[in-house]
This record gives C-alpha cells, sequence and structure tokens, in this order.
C-alpha cells in the first residue's frame, strides 16, 4: 500500500486542530462558541480552490441531526422525566441512607452503579440518567456538584468497557473483524469476541476510576461550582436562619422511646419550655411535616427539633431520656434542601391576619408554615435562643402590618401561599418545580421500555432514546417546554459543531498520515511497545473524531501490523476498540460535554484530572490484556 502523502488540505486540518486545542484550553471563549467558530471556519475554508474536502457544505451542519446528539437530546429528556416524577430524588435518598453524606462514601457508590449501568446500555445514558441523582445528593448534602459529576461520568465511560455491547467501538469490533477476515488467509482467521470477553479488563478499569478518586480526589477536582439543580437555590437552612436573624440552631433528629415522661404533653408546651422548635413528628410509620401545636406526644416516636445543641442535650435528651441521631434518618428527604428550607413571608397591609396570632390562624394546618421567628423593626423573636433576643412564645404574638415571618416550609406548600393575598412570599430562590409523583408509572414504563428497544432491537439508538422521550411528553410526565428546558443546549451545540471536524481530519486523509507516520516510528519495536503505541494512537484520534470514526480507521492498520510483527491481530485489534474509550482530557466525550455544564467545569478541570484519568487507564487496560488475552 502506497504511503499517504501530506498535503495542503491535511496542513490545513492540522492547523485547525491546533487552533481548536488552544481555544479550548485557553477558554478564551466559551467552549461551545469556540466549537461553533470552528465549524464556520471549516465551512468557510471548504470555498477556497484546493480545500473541497474539509467540508461538504450541504452536510456541514448533519452533526446536529447525527446519532450522537440526537440521542443526547433524548437522553436529557428522559432523565428529566424520571426527575420530574421525585423518582430519582428516592434514588439518591437511598444512596444516601446507604453511603451516608460523606464524599469519600458516596463516590464508590455512584460511581460504582453507573459503570455498572453503562456496561449494558450507552454510557451517555446511563450518565444522564444519574446526574439528577447527583444534584439532588449535591443539594442534601452540601458536596458540590463538582466533585461528584467527574468520577460518575468518567466511570460512566469506563463501564462502557465492561461488555462487548457497552460502548460503540466495543460493538462495532466484531463486524471489523469478519470483515477483515474475507481478505485474511484461512490461517489467520480470527474469532468474534463473547458478550464477556472484555469484562476482566473492564471491572479493573472501573475499579481503578473508582479508588483514583477516593484516593487523588480531593486534589485533582474542582472545589464549589456549577449550578446543580437547586443546590444554589435551596439555602442552608441553618445558615440562613444564623447569618440573617442571629438564631443559632441546628437540626436534630431524636428518639423518643416507650415510657418516657413526655408522652402526653403537647409540642407547645415543650417548644416554650425548652427552647427548642418541632417541626415533625413520626409515629408507628405516620409522619407529620409541621405538626399542629397542640399536637400530643406519644412513643415510641421520633421528633426533627430544630434548636440549639448544647439546651437539646442537656435540657432536654438527657433529662428526658431521649436519644439524638447521628444524623437524620426518618425525616432525611422531608428536610433536604431540595424538598423544604426556610423562607420569609411578609404580612402586607390590608391582610387578615392582622391582629390574630400564629396559634389562632392554625399556620402549620393551614398553610404549613413553622413560624420559626417573627422579625418586626429591629427585633427578632423567636422560640430559640439567639445572641441578643429573648425567647419568646411567638404562637401567642399578635400579627403587625410589615412583621416578617421566618418560617420552615416544604416548597410545595410555599408556592401554593404565593398564590394567597395575605402574604407575600419574599424569598424567591427556591425550588418552584411541580413534582409529578402520580406519573411515576408512565415514565418507568417508558425508561423500560427505550432500555428494552436499545437491548433486544436493531433499532437505531437515538430512534430508540426518542421514542422513550416522546412517550414521557405524550403522556404528560413532561410539557413540551418542560422538555425543551431539559436539553442543555450548550452541550448539544458543542458536540454537533465539531463532529465536521471530526469528519474533515477522516474524509481529507489527515487520520491516515497521522497513523502512518506513528507506525512508521514504530517499526521494529517490541511486540508490547508496538499494542501499547497503539493504545496512545487510538487514545489521541477519540480526543478529535468519534470513537466510532477512530475504530474503523485503526482496527485495520492495527490487523495488519500484528500480522506482520508475529502478534496476535484479534487482541491488537481488541486493543484499539478499548483504547477509544480513553477520552478523559478534553470535554469532546458525549459523557463529559454533558457533565461540563450543570458541574461548572472548564476544560482545564478536565486536563488536571483526565490527564491522571488517562495515564492510568493506559497502564491498566494495557496489563489486564496482557494477563487475559
Amino acid at each position: 500500500m502506497d504511503a499517504t502523502v501530506l498535503n495542503y488540505e491535511m496542513m490545513t486540518v492540522l492547523g485547525l486542530l491546533a487552533f481548536t486545542v488552544v481555544l479550548f484550553v485557553s477558554e478564551i471563549i466559551r467552549i461551545d462558541l469556540a466549537a461553533i467558530l470552528v465549524m464556520v471556519i471549516l465551512g468557510v475554508l471548504s470555498t477556497l480552490p484546493g480545500l473541497s474536502k474539509l467540508a461538504d457544505r450541504s452536510e456541514l451542519f448533519s452533526g446536529f441531526s447525527s446519532n450522537a446528539v440526537v440521542s443526547i437530546i433524548a437522553v436529557m429528556i428522559i432523565g428529566a422525566g424520571l426527575d420530574k416524577t421525585g423518582l430519582m430524588s428516592k434514588v439518591a435518598a437511598l444512596i444516601l441512607k446507604r453511603g451516608g453524606t460523606t464524599e469519600g462514601r458516596i463516590i464508590p457508590i455512584v460511581s460504582g452503579t453507573v459503570g455498572v449501568i453503562s456496561s449494558f446500555m450507552q454510557n451517555v445514558g446511563a450518565a444522564a440518567l444519574f446526574l439528577p441523582v447527583i444534584s439532588r445528593i449535591s443539594a442534601r448534602t452540601e458536596i458540590p456538584m463538582s466533585r461528584l459529576a467527574m468520577p460518575m461520568g468518567f466511570c460512566a465511560i469506563l463501564g462502557g468497557t465492561i461488555t462487548m455491547v457497552g460502548s460503540s467501538p466495543l460493538i462495532l469490533l466484531n463486524d471489523l473483524l469478519i470483515s477483515a477476515n474475507n481478505t485474511l488467509p484461512a490461517g489467520q482467521q480470527m474469532e468474534p469476541f463473547s458478550l464477556f470477553s472484555v469484562t476482566p479488563v473492564g471491572v479493573m478499569l472501573v475499579l481503578t476510576g473508582v479508588v483514583y478518586f477516593m484516593l487523588l480526589g480531593r486534589w485533582t477536582l474542582p472545589g464549589q461550582r456549577g449550578r446543580g439543580a437547586d443546590a444554589g437555590a435551596a439555602r442552608s437552612m441553618q445558615t440562613f436562619v444564623e447569618s440573617t436573624y442571629g438564631l443559632r440552631a441546628d437540626l436534630f433528629e431524636v428518639r423518643v422511646p416507650k415510657g418516657s415522661i413526655l408522652i402526653g404533653q403537647t409540642l407547645s408546651d415543650i417548644m416554650v419550655a425548652h427552647h427548642l422548635y418541632i417541626l415533625g413528628t413520626s409515629y408507628k410509620g405516620h409522619k407529620v411535616i409541621a405538626p399542629m401545636a397542640d399536637t400530643l406526644i406519644e412513643a415510641p416516636a421520633r421528633l426533627a427539633i430544630l434548636g440549639l445543641r448544647r439546651v437539646l442535650e442537656d435540657e432536654f435528651a438527657e433529662p428526658y431520656g431521649l436519644e439524638i441521631l447521628p444524623a437524620l434518618d426518618v425525616f432525611a428527604d422531608d428536610f433536604a434542601a431540595t424538598e423544604s428550607g426556610v423562607a420569609e413571608v411578609v404580612i402586607p397591609p390590608g391582610s387578615t391576619v392582622i391582629g390574630q396570632t400564629p396559634i389562632e390562624l392554625r399556620l402549620r394546618q393551614t398553610h404549613g408554615l413553622s413560624v420559626l421567628a417573627i422579625h418586626r423593626g429591629e427585633e427578632t423573636m423567636s422560640h430559640v435562643e439567639s445572641e441578643d433576643h429573648v425567647a419568646t412564645h411567638i404562637g401567642a404574638v399578635n400579627l403587625q402590618a410589615g412583621d416578617t415571618l421566618v418560617v420552615h416550609v416544604q416548597w410545595e406548600r410555599l408556592m401554593r401561599v404565593k398564590s394567597d393575598q395575605d402574604f407575600v412570599v419574599v424569598t424567591s430562590d427556591f425550588p418552584q418545580e411541580e413534582l409529578r409523583p402520580l406519573k411515576v408509572n408512565w415514565a418507568l414504563g417508558f425508561f423500560l421500555m427505550t432500555l428494552g428497544l436499545i437491548l433486544f432491537t436493531d433499532l437505531l439508538l437515538s430512534l430508540a432514546l426518542l421514542s422513550g422521550a416522546v412517550g414521557m411528553i405524550l403522556s404528560r410526565v413532561l410539557s413540551i417546554d418542560e422538555a425543551y428546558e431539559a436539553v442543555s443546549w450548550s452541550t448539544v451545540f458543542l458536540l454537533a459543531s465539531l463532529i465536521p471536524l471530526g469528519q474533515a481530519v477522516q474524509n481529507t486523509g489527515t487520520a491516515t498520515w497521522i497513523a502512518e507516520q506513528i507506525l512508521i516510528l514504530l517499526d521494529g519495536w517490541p511486540l508490547w511497545s508496538l499494542q501499547a503505541g497503539l493504545a496512545v494512537l487510538a487514545t489521541a484520534f477519540t480526543l478529535v473524531m468519534s470513537n466510532v470514526g477512530a475504530t474503523v480507521l485503526l482496527v485495520p492498520l492495527a490487523i495488519s501490523l500484528a500480522i506482520s510483527a508475529g502478534g496476535d491481530p484479534a487482541v491488537f485489534a481488541l486493543t484499539v476498540a478499548i483504547s477509544t474509550s480513553n477520552s478523559f482530557l478534553i470535554p469532546t466525550h458525549q459523557v463529559n460535554a454533558l457533565i461540563m455544564g450543570p458541574a461548572g467545569y472548564r476544560v482545564v478541570d478536565f486536563v488536571r484530572s483526565g490527564g491522571i484519568m488517562t495515564l492510568l487507564f493506559l497502564i491498566v487496560s494495557m496489563v489486564g490484556l496482557t494477563l487475559f488475552f
């Protein structure tokens, strides 16, 4: 076969690649805008003499209708639909219950789970499915989204190497081997790989990713960034109350045992006597948030209490023989920042509640408002002791026009209060979404249908995913406007705009020329170094073009190289197919592009964390291939 000669078109493509890398790394302009700019430049250059192969102008914008881009739009909609039913919040709660609230325990649970799921479905689908979950976890634990999204995303990519259906290159590999067999002598025919042939190597890679972030994540992952879903909006109750009104308080869950002398007393009596605020009760599985002040305590029960730790321990829990739990358990979901929090409600002039007390108004029962404090002029009145204020029985305070009620409320109830003319809700930065738990069966049904279409039919991936997304909308799990809002359009434009550049790299022969130069350099090297060189080459190619394109291009070269060097051509081909999943350095992979916006990542974050992951991937994959093949 004649060697490929470097020509004017190839040099132009190489220059564009360098320009793209500079824009991505320097972030002079936003990364999605940089991708659009490169696409425009590519289209303009293709009109010049001698550069017609750079881009087919009629296909320049075909990336927006590509299988990959349509797939990622669909999985975002499906993920939003599952989240809208509250299902993702329940998954997050289960993870928190099993793994606690520390980064060191949450990361391996989430990452390992995503890695396993990704072994049987497209990695971008697995990542999109868990994006709302980690967003909820971030809001509940106050662990920055940027500390959770990258481990989850990277393990979703790594999980694609566990089975032969986990990623597009591995799905494609057997077809390429069969095609290559048609040109090989009978004695050199290659056997197709079975479904779990690559499982040992894939498991090693996923475990490497989990351990990497557990041990080095504290240094390689960025700190507080990203918007998350409600993470910035739902403020910490303790921080807000203390900083704004000087009320020092913590939220605790207390167990009341049988035989306690508290039995038969009212919540109001306890709150006034001990300067505490009881926000929730749970008795025999019946849980009440914002219970009425005259509720009688029964046992065994759980109480959610807001107050000073010193007061709670010394003056309440110990004398009454109560147990303070180390963390919220029964009430973990109800007092998560995504479900409830502290809000400010003002009494306007002309309100019918003026002159009445919170007890008379039964604010807990009618509006779900647990009044923590009443701010009037320069004075703050509260059950809970503060640095400058004496505790007051605020339930007996007559309300006046202009009073600011500091309340704890579930966000769903606060939405209803906004429509009541007797109150003005000042707080605006809270999750104002309408959950639809009654639609959970529809959402699960269409998700399982989508999964079945992907696993058991030959339907195009994008069509299978879009079928599920449309089902979510038709069944009114989501409205069409909510579906549009669920899509990260910056991610869509980033991916769609880079596709023409990848096509230019392949169509102009630039990729072939680069591969040939590398193989010339590797000529005469030991067999293991040739295999390692192929892995590095595949890694580099998948950063600037689709992993499918890189696989199609490099597998035939790998087979030829193995035969000429006396190696196993099937193993060399497998090396390429696995290595095209080694895409962590820059956010050109679909999963990396998906998590970039919500987590607030910059390219330098991928270079730092992904650089180490890239090296670990190369080392572990080569060791695994050597051990098992």
